[in-house]
């Protein structure tokens, strides 16, 4: 938490799904860390100390959401993770949500409802 607001790292390589996620976060009351590929997503991590991370499953290669994850999960990380995916049901078959450590999986385009549901019920 920074400033009495629960950060939140969003990692995706689409600027208008991060201009999304910014508009919605900030109307509510979180501060938002935006990252436009893995590694940055790593270097804001590391910097940051997030209270919650968002990161795409497919950004500029197809496996550096999931690299991510494992990554920042490495490091000891104890705030929820959760993938965004564009590919639906599909995730399932290609990704094992469990291993990797994530808390959820959130839909593209993403639920405004649905995520600031999530996060006031991880973040207390």
């Amino acid at each position: 938490m920074k400033g009495g607001k629960f950060q939140i790292l969003c990692v995706d390589d689409d600027p208008d799904i991060l201009q999304t996620l910014k508009l919605v976060l900030e109307k509510n009351g979180y501060a938002m860390v935006s990252a436009s590929s893995a590694e940055e997503g790593l270097r804001k991590f590391e910097e940051t100390k997030p209270d919650f991370v968002v990161v795409d499953l497919m950004m500029e290669q197809i496996d550096s959401g999931t690299s991510l994850v494992t990554r920042i999960k490495a490091s000891g990380n104890k705030a929820p993770i959760y993938m965004l995916s564009s590919i639906g049901d599909e995730l399932s078959q290609t990704t094992n949500v469990a291993k990797l450590g994530l808390d959820g999986v959130f839909q593209k385009p993403i639920d405004p409802k649905s995520l600031l549901a999530t996060l006031k019920a991880k973040l207390k």
